[in-house]
């Protein structure tokens, strides 16, 4: 038996049948690892210390849901009442009517907010002007740095009888009488869907041409031999060498599926349009601040963490398929 084989057996440098090493030669492992670099590791002390305080300890927060809790109450003293306010959730036709809204207008969003980045990220890849670049990249990314009062306020003037949409509508002769689009409830899923790419569409591009920037040059000048056209080469090359960072934001939107824009929906919502606008976070927002019912948007929101969590791990499945199975993640 040579010297491998006895270390092995004796549990010097023992594998577990799975592969994997034992728990307590890992631990011992750290250990001298981290008294080799203490100083580094140590840096890391106070992120943990407030992901302890701010993220973890606060969960207990969540047995709300499963008790009848007022202003008057304590975490503690609040009555359990089980899975009440779930069963409460799933006979709320309000609740439902908030789902359809936010998968509606997510799906909007995934359909053509996550196309759009990737499309403009290549166009200004593709612009040969330096200059012009900037100015694109500048003017695309400026929009997701102003908050949705100040743009939400824009939408409003614009939307109005007497707004810029309307008289442009009108000197076009496409409407003869100027509407508030914003009254009309029909047209809200893209109003929130359209603004929503306005906003951050520029901002979508930094990670793709960060990727793009990082493509080897000579794959496009062996395409330009071999008489590759420049759509051909986007398609062949470009493309490709994007899949692992498209694969994580799509993974990304989909496990958020449920989750709109609150800030959004806040500013753009009015009593006309309410019914299509309505989407699960404002809810939340409404029955837990509004009307003080904070067991039952407790409630709802765990039971859409959990869902959330059950798309982020499927999407990471299907994309881990398609990519050789290896998880972006």
């Amino acid at each position: 038996m040579d010297k491998l084989a006895v270390e092995t057996s004796t549990g010097k440098n023992a594998i577990s049948p799975n592969g994997k090493k034992p728990i307590g030669q890992r631990v011992k492992e750290f250990i001298v690892d981290y008294r080799r670099q203490w100083e580094i590791q140590s840096m890391i002390i106070p992120g943990i210390i407030f992901m302890i305080i701010f993220c973890y300890i606060p969960i207990y927060g969540l047995t709300i849901a499963f008790k009848n809790y007022t202003v008057i109450d304590t975490l503690a003293t609040a009555p359990w009442v089980g899975l009440d306010n779930f069963r409460i959730i799933l006979s709320d036709k309000y609740f439902w009517d908030a789902v359809v809204n936010t998968l509606g207008i997510s799906f909007l969003k995934l359909g053509i907010g996550f196309v759009i980045p990737i499309i403009l990220a290549i166009m200004i890849y593709e612009l040969n002007s330096g200059r012009f670049k900037k100015f694109v990249q500048t003017v695309s990314y400026l929009p997701h740095f102003l908050s949705w009062i100040v743009l939400g306020g824009m939408l409003i003037t614009w939307f109005s009888t007497t707004g810029l949409f309307n008289q442009l509508l009108l000197s076009l002769g496409v409407i003869s009488q100027p509407q508030n689009i914003l009254l009309d409830a029909g047209k809200y899923w893209w109003i929130a869907t359209l603004s929503d790419i306005w906003k951050e569409a520029g901002w979508g591009t930094i990670l793709y041409l960060a990727i793009m920037a990082k493509i080897d040059p000579t794959y496009y000048e062996a395409a330009k031999i071999d008489g590759a056209s420049r759509l051909r080469q986007i398609w062949n090359i470009t493309l490709p060498n994007m899949k692992s960072i498209i694969s994580l934001n799509l993974i990304l939107t989909v496990s958020g599926l449920l989750g709109s824009n609150l800030d959004q929906t806040l500013v753009l919502m009015n009593s006309q349009n309410r019914d299509k606008a309505e989407v699960i976070n404002s809810y939340v927002y409404r029955m837990g601040m509004s009307q003080g019912d904070f067991s039952y948007a407790t409630a709802v929101g765990l039971g859409v963490s959990i869902i959330s969590v059950i798309l982020l791990v499927t999407a990471n499945k299907i994309t881990s398929k398609l990519n050789d199975n290896q998880s972006v993640l």
